[in-house]
């Protein structure tokens, strides 16, 4: 039965600071959750409250994060994994004390219709009333939080009302051997072209603060501008929810930020088949997403994207042709102090961009061949998941199995 246990007392701030919720989804996260749950405690700016999702645990995700402090929230026959587990609890903490509104003779959740904030209002049973302005944040229970992620997401937030959510940026947690860390080069040089440029691609979902309006005008455009269920924020149809909702909020013209204090470490796939699987989700969630919205003026970046992406495979593959060819012939590449200069100044390019990874980084992205066999697997990822969309395959949804418990 769905409920909360643990709960806590809520502080309910005097004049316009807004309420911080965590919503920490979690299926069988024991392993996990202690640490993420600690990481929250060593925030610089503290939230009001933190609400583990329990969604069809097996294991002892509910009791650890209860005894952590943590209240816990159960899903009840959800079968529709993180998304639904995420509607389900925002579904129950925000809605109106009042009645609900009727559309067309159906009821819609009535936390989509709230007209304004009423701090003293009585509560829900489902939680706390919260106003527009108040802020929701929504991590993975694998996560840890860098100390200032809480009070730089609010800061970003309060500082200009046209900001719908702000992003963090992700690191991969140590380990996994060459596989681990080059999969850690990757986050960092994705990292430090967000923070470069400014612009956000997706809200990732291993930590993202929501401005609570922006997530109610989204539940509630669901439906007609926006794919989706009328009332539900997250599209349970999209194999990836945060890359989904990042295309429905610049839909609906908010503007994203992922502030460079906004750091996450999170997990990394410990072998080859698991990063297969998870790239697989990703990358056919992006293609299907993109199907859905259409050619819009949102969608354009993300098209030329995918092209840039498909180009990019097809040059990969000529250069490795070409290479195979000069060998096989026995003429080798010839020397030329031009290419030689450009190869220079691209190895140097790899070097530079991982140097906040430290010195492992740069070791493995200074040989080059590691990272272009990791280049060629992405590619392959890129290639069957366009041809699973052309062909309509059904797609599948990989939860990483918690590590094994250690032997006494």
């Amino acid at each position: 039965m769905a409920g909360v246990r643990g709960a806590v007392v809520e502080r309910v701030p005097d004049g316009p600071v807004p309420r911080i919720v965590v919503l920490i989804p979690a299926h069988d996260e024991a392993a996990t959750i202690t640490a993420t749950l600690q990481a929250l405690r060593s925030q610089t700016r503290q939230p009001d409250r933190v609400v583990v999702v329990a969604d069809n645990c097996t294991d002892d995700t509910a009791a650890l994060a209860a005894a952590c402090g943590a209240e816990v929230f159960e899903t009840v026959g959800n079968t529709d994994k993180k998304a639904g587990a995420l509607n389900q609890a925002l579904q129950r903490r925000f809605r109106r004390t009042a009645s609900t509104d009727r559309r067309e003779g159906t009821e819609a959740p009535a936390w989509v219709a709230r007209r304004g904030p009423d701090r003293r209002a009585p509560q829900t049973v489902g939680g706390p009333d919260l106003g527009d302005d108040d802020l929701v944040l929504v991590m993975d229970a694998d996560t840890q939080l860098a100390p200032e992620f809480v009070a730089a997401a609010v800061e970003s937030l309060v500082r200009s009302p046209r900001m719908g959510a702000a992003g963090g940026l992700f690191y991969g947690q140590p380990g996994a051997g060459l596989l681990g860390q080059l999969q850690r080069n990757e986050y960092t040089r994705y990292s430090r072209e967000i923070g470069r440029t400014g612009r956000v691609m997706v809200l990732t979902g291993t930590g993202t603060m929501f401005r609570v309006r922006a997530l109610r005008a989204v539940a509630e455009a669901r439906g007609s501008t926006l794919p989706g269920t009328h009332g539900q924020v997250y599209d349970t149809l999209a194999l990836t929810e945060d890359n989904e909702l990042t295309l429905a909020l610049k839909t609906l013209g908010y503007r994203l930020t992922s502030p460079m204090a906004c750091a996450v470490v999170t997990e990394i796939m410990p072998t080859w088949g698991d990063l297969w699987r998870q790239r697989m989700r990703w990358q056919r969630g992006a293609l299907e997403n993109l199907r859905h919205y259409g050619w819009t003026r949102v969608t354009l970046r993300y098209w030329l994207q995918q092209v840039g992406m498909a180009f990019g495979v097809l040059a990969f593959q000529a250069y490795l042709a070409v290479m195979v060819l000069s060998f096989t012939i026995g003429t080798g590449p010839a020397f030329s102090w031009f290419w030689t200069a450009v190869g220079l100044v691209f190895v140097l390019e790899r070097v530079v961009t991982v140097a906040r990874g430290g010195r492992r980084a740069q070791a493995l992205a200074l040989p080059l061949l590691p990272e272009m066999a990791y280049d060629l697997f992405l590619q392959v990822v890129f290639v069957r998941s366009l041809l699973d969309v052309l062909r309509r395959r059904e797609a599948t949804w990989h939860h990483l199995a918690p590590p094994a418990p250690v032997a006494a």
